[in-house]
Parts: C-alpha cells; sequence; structure tokens
C-alpha cells in the first residue's frame, strides 16, 4: 500500500467515526483501531487529533479552488459562471455534511479556538472567498453585479446562503431548496418587484438607516445585482465607506 493510499484510508476510518458521534469523545486510538493501523503510524501522517480532523473535513478543499480558479479563466457569462461556481461548492459541502455539523458543536468550537487548527481553517475560508470574488468582479466588469459593496462582502454572503442551504435546509420541500432560487435572492433580494423599487427610492433618504446593517437591508432588499441601486448615490457611498 503506498503512503497516500495509507493516509486516505486512516481519513475514511475517521470520516466515519467523527460523522457518527462528538469531537472531544472520538480518541485517536478508536481512529487507529477503525483503520487497521497502529497509532505510531497514523502519527506518521497526522500531528494529532485536531491535525487529522481538519484534513478530513477539508480533503478535495485544494481541487474544489482550482476548478473555481479555472471558471473565472474561462469566457462564460457571469451568470452561468456563478451558478456553476455555487454548485461545486454545495458539492463540496454536502459530501461533508456530518463533519460540516459537528464544526457547528459547541465542544468542537472549544476545541478548535484553542489549537492552531483554527487559523488554518480561517485561511482555507479566506481562500474560497477570493475565489468566489474574482467571479463577482466579473460580474461587476458585465453590469451584472452592483458596484457599491465590494464583491469580498458579498461573497460572504453568499457562502453564507449556500450553507444554510446545505447545512439548515434539508427537511424544506425540493423546490424551497433549488440552486436556482437561492441565486435569485442572492441576485435580486427577497422583495417583491415594488418594495425593492421602495428600497431603492428610500436609499438616499436622510432618514435611511447607516452603516453595516443599512447596507445588509439593502442587499435583502434589492439583492446582489441590484442594478437600481446605483442611482441611490448617497447610499451607496456609505455602504462603499462601511466595507472598502
Amino acid at each position: 500500500m503506498t503512503r497516500e493510499d495509507r493516509r486516505r484510508q486512516i481519513m475514511q476510518a475517521a470520516e466515519k467515526l467523527f460523522s457518527g458521534g462528538r469531537f472531544h469523545e472520538i480518541t485517536t486510538d478508536e481512529v487507529a483501531r477503525a483503520a487497521g493501523v497502529g497509532k505510531g503510524t497514523m502519527y506518521r501522517y497526522f500531528r494529532d487529533k485536531d491535525d487529522l480532523f481538519f484534513q478530513t473535513a477539508m480533503a478535495g478543499f485544494d481541487e474544489l479552488c482550482e476548478l473555481l480558479h479555472e471558471r473565472v479563466a474561462q469566457a462564460a457569462p457571469f451568470s452561468e459562471q456563478i451558478l456553476a461556481a455555487c454548485r461545486e461548492i454545495v458539492r463540496f459541502f454536502e459530501g461533508r455534511l456530518e463533519l460540516f455539523r459537528m464544526m457547528q458543536s459547541e465542544d468542537f468550537r472549544v476545541a478548535l479556538s484553542k489549537g492552531a487548527v483554527y487559523g488554518r481553517w480561517m485561511e482555507h475560508r479566506k481562500r474560497l472567498i477570493s475565489v468566489l470574488a474574482d467571479i463577482l468582479h466579473r460580474g461587476v466588469d458585465e453590469s451584472q453585479v452592483r458596484r457599491d459593496v465590494p464583491p469580498e462582502v458579498l461573497a460572504n454572503f453568499l457562502l453564507g446562503m449556500l450553507r444554510t442551504r446545505v447545512r439548515d435546509l434539508q427537511g424544506a420541500p425540493a423546490a424551497a431548496r433549488r440552486l436556482e432560487l437561492v441565486m435569485d435572492l442572492f441576485r435580486s433580494g427577497a422583495g417583491k418587484a415594488r418594495q425593492r423599487r421602495i428600497a431603492v427610492s428610500r436609499g438616499g433618504s436622510p432618514h435611511a438607516p447607516r452603516g453595516n446593517g443599512a447596507c445588509l437591508r439593502n442587499l435583502t432588499a434589492v439583492g446582489a445585482a441590484g442594478a437600481e441601486t446605483r442611482r441611490a448615490k448617497p447610499q451607496e457611498q456609505r455602504c462603499h465607506s462601511k466595507h472598502a
């Protein structure tokens, strides 16, 4: 068995155990037994349990980012690029659903905050945000995405929507989980057409709420596409100054 095969064997055993139990209850001894290797052998591949979990949860992440980078370089229209990118991200999340649910648990968060794994996790997250932002920059260039909010901020909102769709809407009707609906909500907002016009017209009002909360409410009303919002100059300037 090659070194990579052995590493994959340990990670497969770890994934089964981590997916079925609580993080603090699973020991490296259990993982070694499940993988059919000695504990010493396991430590040749992973520094500790945190490192093992992180590498197991992030398996395929580099390939995902490379695939998204390739899409940025393609000449396809923005609408096709962003939808295809979101499909790949959702596929990655769905393949690790139980592991990502564990990462939301209190005991894992406590363990994560104490080690170097947190920094590695944040670096991976920043990388994914950066790739999404590059695609959204294409949308800005094509006048498909509003210019008043930085693409990195929009990428964070979009990633949060995709996580919610995968993690929290498992029991929702299939129609409510369609990726096309998520993208429509992201690009056009949740308000009805008339409500979106009102939200935009109030953007320049002296009574309009300011700051990050105002930007979030504006995104909810008119979405990331928000072509009409380019007319609401005062609101654009407030959003941009907060996030630039």
